[in-house]
């Protein structure tokens, strides 16, 4: 069934962070009218405060990008947070919503929601067949509890509420602190302080041997933008590539992007994470979508973006 975003009022929870943001440049062109709440009004994991937001506002549509996320460390040292945040900004959005007649809502969630050893490239239908990975379960699990939320209030109330499940995202405005960030703006920054320093080398987690699929966040938003209108089904859908590559190619490519001529070393002793994590967009393609941002322009793109807005950032990192 077709829902036309023109002229609707449409909510980005979470237009702040990367995902919103690019989310609010793909909505922009449509001619619909983007509300947004900001953090000092409305602290999502309250209950009142949503609701009333809510009522006040009346969006039509609502896309729940708002959540706390992180890179493994992140996840690793702050397992309550994750939990916690995430369900509660996710229950709090989604009854609001129902209790003040939202036409339709999109929850994003993760690629991993998926099976830590889960049968390659995954599939829609490996979702809750095994054990999670231990260095980001705890984000999961709400991501998990989030697409049955969504999937609860369709059959009970008949909410139009569907889930995406997103592959590994980079791209302008990602969160490039040393410390709390994905792999790729955290390689970048840790490459671009090291060149900046004239390190002779740096450490990068793990063994390089695990795979992954990236894809640039304005192609996501685009996937998102295009789903909102043309998809209503209880099931969520996967938005990726279909194309992944080990992290040692991943460390090798931004190297040549930042420009760094040191050596990298591997430390084994980090985890490495879920060996692999491929996403089938079979059914994406079938809808009609596929990426257009090849992953070496994506991420030149990127850094330019993280050069024009870091420039002066305080140095971190130490050699490895």
């Amino acid at each position: 069934m077709a829902f036309n975003l023109t002229g609707k009022k449409v909510w980005v929870a979470g237009h702040t962070g990367m995902v919103g943001a690019a989310l609010v440049r793909a909505l922009q062109p449509l001619g619909c009218e983007i509300v947004a709440a900001r953090s000092k009004e409305v602290d999502l994991r309250r209950q009142d405060q949503v609701d009333a937001w809510v009522a006040k506002t009346k969006p039509d549509a609502v896309f729940l990008a708002a959540a706390t996320v992180g890179g493994i460390k992140a996840n690793s040292t702050r397992p309550a947070e994750f939990i916690y945040d995430n369900m509660m900004i996710e229950a709090n959005v989604v009854e609001a919503a129902r209790r003040n007649g939202t036409a339709k809502l999109m929850l994003l969630g993760s690629s991993c929601i998926y099976p830590k050893l889960a049968v390659q490239p995954l599939t829609e239908d490996a979702l809750l067949t095994g054990p999670l990975e231990p260095t980001n379960e705890w984000y999961a699990i709400a991501k998990i509890a989030g697409i049955k939320l969504c999937q609860a209030y369709r059959k009970q109330y008949g909410c139009d509420f569907i889930s995406v499940m997103p592959t590994n995202l980079y791209g302008p405005g990602d969160n490039f602190d040393p410390e709390q960030s994905h792999v790729v703006p955290g390689l970048i920054r840790k490459m671009h302080d090291a060149k900046a320093q004239g390190l002779k080398d740096i450490a990068a987690w793990g063994t390089g041997t695990p795979r992954r699929e990236f894809l640039h966040v304005d192609d996501m938003a685009d996937a998102c933008v295009f789903l909102m209108q043309t998809y209503s089904g209880e099931g969520h859908l996967n938005i990726g590539t279909g194309e992944d590559i080990t992290i040692r190619e991943l460390v090798e490519t931004v190297k040549s992007v930042v420009g760094f001529d040191g050596a990298i070393v591997f430390d084994t002793a980090q985890p490495d994470g879920t060996p692999r994590k491929l996403l089938d967009v079979s059914r994406l393609h079938a809808l009609g979508w596929r990426h257009r941002i090849a992953f070496g322009e994506g991420l030149r793109q990127t850094y330019r973006w993280f050069q024009d807005n870091y420039a002066g950032a305080r140095l971190t990192v130490s050699a490895g």
